[in-house]
């Protein structure tokens, strides 16, 4: 996504009600070699471009860490971005949980960070370990779903089980997951249409998206 999509993308959402947005692009050893001096200048720059198109948004950046060495290296200098209250947002492998999760999340919470685990709809290893999930949440994990999973973006098996999560209360925030401009018409009519997100967004003490 480039810089004028950005800002198409940002008008929209505010357009439909957004009024403070975090972005966390993907750090991932030898894919996504970002660092905090990265983002933050790229913040930086998109700050001034959304000065000079006029449009007033709240916008901060944090990350989305996958689970790795860098990552392990990372936590290890405490040398995270942060967002909220201390919170930081990871991500697992689609092919095999990391072996070390509890103990990183164990790590995290010493140092005095809270993790929340990025679209656990989206990791059908655990599609027959539902238990598995609530075993995350008891470790201090919070959860966060991707709204588009919600309209099988990623499939029938995780929207289902993302409407499994919510149905169980298991999730904590709902993250937008959008990475292009094509994205943002999708978006708009999910939260325009989709029951689902209605019926959460009054019931559920959810006020968080991300």
């Amino acid at each position: 996504i480039n810089i004028d999509d950005s800002i198409n993308c940002i008008r929209q959402l505010k357009e439909m009600g957004f009024i403070k947005i975090v972005t966390t692009p993907h750090i991932m050893g030898g894919v996504y070699p970002n660092t905090p001096d990265i983002i933050n200048t790229g913040l930086a720059y998109l700050k001034q471009a959304l000065t000079e198109a006029k449009i007033d948004v709240v916008i901060e950046a944090a990350a989305e860490y996958k689970i790795d060495e860098l990552f392990t290296e990372y936590l290890a200098n405490d040398n995270l971005l942060t967002f909220g209250d201390n919170y930081v947002l990871i991500e697992l492998s689609f092919v095999a949980p990391p072996v070390n999760l509890e103990e990183v999340i164990f790590s995290m919470r010493t140092k005095g960070y809270k993790p929340i685990l990025a679209h656990p709809e989206r990791y059908r290893y655990w599609n027959d370990k539902f238990q598995r999930f609530e075993y995350l949440k008891s470790l201090g994990c919070l959860l966060q779903l991707n709204l588009m999973s919600l309209v099988g973006q990623y499939g029938l098996p995780s929207k289902a089980m993302a409407h499994k999560l919510l149905n169980n209360n298991l999730i904590d925030f709902l993250g937008t997951d959008l990475h292009r401009y094509d994205d943002i018409t999708a978006l708009s009519k999910l939260l325009k249409s989709n029951d689902e997100f209605k019926r959460i967004s009054k019931i559920n003490p959810l006020n968080k998206l991300i």
